[in-house]
């Protein structure tokens, strides 16, 4: 798969500071190689500006069954993580191969983002889990997230979760979750990817959103005008 970007760059320092300036120029991190940013039409969430919508809190509902005996939590584990194991690359590689097609994701990669920091630009794990009710029950982990996260901001990157465990809207709650935890954290910023596709119109519905305007005549602003930018993904 083809992924739009303008410019690619190479940072070797990664403080904070050098890493948060990079995304405010629109550059995110790729599963590429260590210290590879291309920059893109990013899409990202003023945690100020964040509340949740009616829809948003549907969709927590129905990934919760409805019922509050089925919660779904997050928690976050430093990369590179203990004890990891091939099923989980495994699932993740199921995962990409249902939702998107074979091959785009391999289960060596997700091995090689979740365990080797000289080649990954990720530190930290997303896990999703739910806490049912009852003595016998006990919580399973039913998705998770790859992701870089600082002080300030959290990209939310590689998303994966089980297809045949998961209640319906898995994969918008986990992220509505994830942008919630984010603004309790005290951060400044959700990254959601980029837009390129018509598909990624989902990303669209949370307050606070804005896009990075590579720009023809050379601009490069933020923009929250999101009229705009579903036309420029309904042409591609």
């Amino acid at each position: 798969m083809d992924y739009l970007h303008w410019d690619e760059k190479i940072i070797t320092y990664f403080s904070d500071k050098t890493v948060t300036e990079m995304y405010d120029r629109g550059y995110v991190f790729t599963r590429i190689g260590k210290g590879v940013m291309h920059q893109t039409r990013s899409v990202r969430i003023d945690l100020s500006k964040f509340e949740l919508s009616s829809e948003n809190r549907r969709v927590l509902k129905k990934m919760n069954g409805g019922a509050v005996s089925e919660n779904i939590s997050l928690q976050s584990t430093e990369v590179p993580i203990k004890n990891y194991t091939w099923q989980l690359g495994m699932d993740a590689k199921y995962f990409y191969d249902t939702k998107f097609r074979p091959g785009i994701m391999s289960a060596q990669k997700i091995k090689e983002m979740l365990t080797d920091p000289i080649k990954s630009n990720f530190n930290q794990l997303l896990v999703y889990s739910n806490s049912p009710s009852g003595v016998a029950k006990e919580s399973q982990e039913l998705g998770y997230c790859i992701a870089h996260v600082n002080s300030s901001l959290i990209h939310y990157s590689y998303p994966f979760y089980h297809i045949d465990m998961s209640p319906k809207d898995m994969g918008l709650g986990m992220m509505t979750l994830a942008i919630e935890w984010a603004k309790a954290q005290g951060m400044k910023y959700v990254y959601l990817g980029s837009l390129q596709r018509p598909t990624d119109t989902y990303k669209l519905q949370f307050a606070g959103l804005e896009w990075f305007d590579g720009g023809k005549d050379g601009s490069q602003t933020w923009s929250n005008d999101l009229e705009k930018v579903k036309n420029i993904l309904m042409k591609k």
